[in-house]
């Protein structure tokens, strides 16, 4: 079993009202079908297809206050409670003394020392490499464990190839970035783009930021657009993915963009929707592991354990 995992950063489940919350005012067939042709709220949280299962993530840690990315990320992606260990909820970058932990404990690190492959999908323009090299401290949870683990950053030419993908999904922003030779895409060409780099890895990450960007926007429209933008992307995934050997894993790391009458973060739960092979034994792990609503730190751990099983191994030994 291979794993696709689309992190949708600041998607929380929120009210069951479109006048706040975008989920219920945009059209986005795609994601309502994984949830059965519904969308989880907080009134009913969790849902059951055939083929897929969404439930509810607790983002708080058991921690005061409002839920960051810095340490929320940091659970989601380590399995350890950031926020209980600085005492607070950080971000959006990880808190400093984070760093070690994040450096010995993330998933693609963990993964490849099991003798896994890992692709971080996100293309970057010569600009964030620029950036981070002045300002190492500024980057977030996701690039900053691929660096740490010597897992390469694609860039421009990896997107032109087909083997990266925008964070906007579409490539619209690359010629202001200086590239006018990247021309745009279908968001569902971006979706079958992930779907078949899902076929040669162990693990691919996608990061869309463009959620909780919008989330602090308070425009209604804007999320609405957002969201929709990325359910055609999702309408390619599903159309080509093949459910028999791989899952599509879709979570948050806080709430936002689910309530649009505030532009700060939520303490709402995040939404883990879960498609594909085991999707409903996965899912049931999520309250078994620790005999709880599922949380951020119950990820890394689940999905360790799934793709290093024994019968994902003869998958793993047969493709190379």
């Amino acid at each position: 079993m291979g794993v696709l995992m689309l992190f949708l950063d600041g998607v929380g489940i929120g009210e069951e009202d479109q006048s706040v919350n975008p989920f219920f005012a945009a059209d986005l067939p795609a994601l309502r079908s994984l949830g059965g042709g519904e969308l989880p709220h907080l009134s009913r949280q969790t849902l059951r297809a055939k083929d897929s299962t969404v439930i509810p993530l607790d983002a708080t840690l058991g921690v005061e206050g409002l839920p960051q990315s810095g340490t929320g990320q940091t659970a989601l992606f380590t399995g350890v409670n950031g926020a209980k260990i600085v005492g607070k909820h950080f971000g959006p970058y990880p808190y400093s003394t984070l760093r070690p932990i994040i450096k010995e404990k993330n998933i693609f690190r963990q993964l490849m020392v099991a003798e896994r492959s890992v692709y971080f999908a996100n293309a970057f323009p010569q600009r964030f490499f620029d950036y981070v090299n002045r300002r190492k401290s500024r980057m977030t949870v996701t690039t900053l464990s691929c660096t740490m683990s010597d897992v390469r950053l694609q860039r421009v030419e990896d997107l032109a190839s087909g083997r990266g993908i925008s964070a906007d999904i579409t490539n619209e922003g690359w010629p202001g970035l200086g590239y006018p030779e990247i021309k745009p895409i279908d968001p569902g060409e971006a979706g079958k783009r992930l779907a078949h780099l899902a076929r040669q890895y162990d693990f691919v990450l996608f990061e869309y930021w463009k959620t909780d960007h919008a989330g602090h926007s308070e425009n209604l429209g804007e999320a609405i657009e957002v969201l929709q933008l990325f359910d055609r992307m999702l309408a390619g995934i599903l159309e080509i993915l093949d459910t028999s050997q791989l899952l599509l894993f879709i979570t948050s790391d806080h709430g936002n963009i689910e309530d649009m009458s505030t532009k700060v973060h939520t303490r709402n739960p995040v939404p883990a929707i879960l498609y594909g092979h085991r999707h409903r034994v996965i899912a049931e792990r999520f309250q078994s592991l620790t005999s709880h609503t599922g949380d951020l730190t119950d990820v890394t751990p689940i999905l360790m354990e799934e793709i290093t099983s024994r019968e994902y191994s003869v998958r793993v030994a047969s493709a190379r």
